[in-house]
C-alpha cells in the first residue's frame, strides 16, 4: 500500500513591500491592538478575534502602532 505524499506547508508570502494590509478575521488567534474593518472600532485582543461588538463585521486589521501614540495622549 502507498502513502500519499504530503504537501509542504504554506507560509505567507511577507516579500510583498507596498500598501499591502493584512485583514484577520473573527476567530483566529491575535494579540495585540486591532481596528474593525467597517466601523473602525478598536480593540485590545490577547486571545482570539471576536465579532466586532459594534457593527458584528468578522474583519479586522492590525491597528497602526506609534511609540509617541500613547505620550500625545497625556497633553
Amino acid at each position: 500500500m502507498e502513502l500519499p505524499q504530503l504537501e509542504a506547508p504554506r507560509v505567507a508570502d511577507t516579500s510583498f513591500e507596498g500598501d499591502y494590509v493584512a485583514f484577520s478575521p473573527a476567530g483566529v488567534p491575535g494579540k495585540g491592538e486591532f481596528c474593525c474593518v467597517a466601523c473602525g472600532y478598536g480593540a485590545v485582543v490577547r486571545c482570539e478575534l471576536p465579532p466586532c461588538p459594534m457593527c458584528g463585521e468578522q474583519l479586522w486589521e492590525r491597528a497602526a502602532w506609534s511609540p509617541f501614540r500613547r505620550a500625545s495622549r497625556t497633553g
